[in-house]
């Protein structure tokens, strides 16, 4: 499939699949409903679009993970990341803030610094500097 390029960013569009790893040197949007068979390695921040698989590892600076995502890897990111409503990660890694909202399923989580948890989850262990659970989400 075809990645279009804008400045620093790399726009995957609706409904790609991917065959294989993929390499991103920049910031990466992705659309809703993109699926990426390997694994995918991102320069800079990842929008993982809702919807979206993807069938192994990913690592990348920063990122914001849809609604509804699949990733039967693990997710590793050097600084902060946001996974959104009924995602589904199979282990998650973060250096700095990660952010887990209502009916996320994720196997172990580990921070440098403070796991957020709005609503109810289901996880393995979670470790960080901080572990704060809020209510319903903000």
């Amino acid at each position: 499939m075809k990645v279009y390029r804008q400045g620093d960013s790399f726009i995957a569009p609706t409904g790609s699949f991917f065959d294989g790893n993929v390499k991103i040197p920049g910031n990466f949007i992705v659309a809703p409903d993109t699926h990426f068979w390997g694994r995918l390695d991102v320069g800079g921040t990842l929008e993982l679009g809702p919807r979206s698989t993807v069938g192994g590892d990913i690592t990348c600076e920063n990122a914001i993970i849809g609604n509804q995502v699949r990733i039967k890897g693990s997710l590793n990111v050097i600084e902060n990341v946001t996974v959104c409503d009924e995602a589904r990660i199979r282990s998650l890694h973060a250096g700095g803030d990660i952010t887990l909202r209502p009916g996320v399923q994720v196997g172990d989580v580990s921070s440098d610094e403070t796991i957020f948890v709005y609503g109810k989850i289901k996880s393995g262990k979670l470790t960080g500097r901080n572990v704060k659970v809020v209510g319903n989400g903000p």
